[in-house]
């Protein structure tokens, strides 16, 4: 099974095969201001397309990932962990797909603000 989805102007896209078959809504200080929604995989299954420098990179607190949104239009459409030998995986946004993509996918709350646990 294969994802894909791109930011609204289709400067940056995505492709990420073997998709977790769940997707995670977490309430960290970040992901909340975003709205995303991200379903993971292994870096080598994700394929991001766009021109060099078609992404603003942040990082944040201990800076183990950096979240990718595009210059143009602001979407943010993944993450990468920084660490690949300590964590190879690496997350999209499934927001940035097709709105039916993510109703084929359980949602799991994941308390990222506090307890580093799933709420359900």
């Amino acid at each position: 099974m294969s994802v894909t989805g791109s930011c609204h102007c289709g400067a940056v896209k995505f492709e990420m095969r073997e998709p977790t078959d769940f997707a995670i809504n977490c309430n960290c200080s970040l992901c909340r201001r975003l709205g995303s929604i991200w379903i993971y995989s292994k870096i080598g299954n994700v394929t991001i397309t766009g021109d060099e420098g078609a992404t603003i990179r942040y990082t944040h607190g201990d800076e183990t990932l950096a979240v990718h949104s595009c210059k143009k239009c602001g979407c943010t459409t993944h993450w990468e962990g920084l660490n690949p030998e300590e964590d190879d995986r690496m997350a999209v946004n499934i927001r940035m797909s097709d709105p039916d993509v993510m109703e084929n996918y359980h949602i799991r709350r994941f308390d990222g603000a506090d307890t580093w646990k799933f709420l359900d």
